[in-house]
C-alpha cells in the first residue's frame, strides 16, 4: 500500500473515529436521561465543552475530505502517487492534529495552533495540484 493510499483510508478512519466518539457522548447524554435522542442541533451548537468541540472537529473532517480524497484518488487512479506520498504522511498527521487540538479547546492560542495545522495540509494540498497541473 503506497503512502497515499494509506493516508486516504486513514483520513476516512479518522473521520469515522469523531464520528464514533461524537456518538458515543450523545448516547452518553441520553442513557443517562439528560437529553432526548431528537434534541441535538447537528451543529453542536446546543452542546457544551467537548460535545460541541467534538462535533466541530467532525465537522472539519468531513468538509475537508472530500477536496483532499478527491485529489489522492486522482493520483491513486492515474498512478501519480510519486507526487503526493513524500507528503502524505504530513497531512494526514496535520489534519489528526487539527482535530485534537480542537478537541483540547477553543482558546485564542489553540485557535492559532488549530488554523496552522490547517494551513499545512491546505499548502501542501496547493503544492501538489500545481504538481499535477504541471504534468498535465
Amino acid at each position: 500500500m503506497t503512502p497515499t493510499a494509506f493516508t486516504l483510508l486513514a483520513l476516512v478512519a479518522w473521520t469515522v473515529a469523531l464520528l464514533l466518539s461524537l456518538g458515543a457522548y450523545r448516547s452518553a447524554l441520553v442513557f443517562g436521561g439528560k437529553r432526548a435522542a431528537n434534541s441535538f442541533n447537528a451543529t453542536g451548537e446546543d452542546l457544551e465543552g467537548l460535545g460541541k468541540r467534538l462535533t466541530r472537529a467532525h465537522a472539519n473532517c468531513y468538509e475537508s475530505l472530500p477536496i483532499i480524497g478527491i485529489v489522492l484518488l486522482y493520483v491513486i487512479a492515474t498512478g501519480q502517487t510519486a507526487i503526493t506520498d513524500g507528503l502524505a504522511g504530513i497531512v494526514l498527521f496535520a489534519r489528526i492534529a487539527q482535530s485534537v487540538t480542537h478537541i483540547i479547546s477553543t482558546s485564542q492560542l489553540f485557535a492559532v495552533i488549530r488554523f496552522a495545522f490547517f494551513l499545512v495540509q491546505i499548502c501542501v494540498l496547493v503544492f501538489w495540484l500545481l504538481k499535477l497541473l504541471y504534468v498535465l
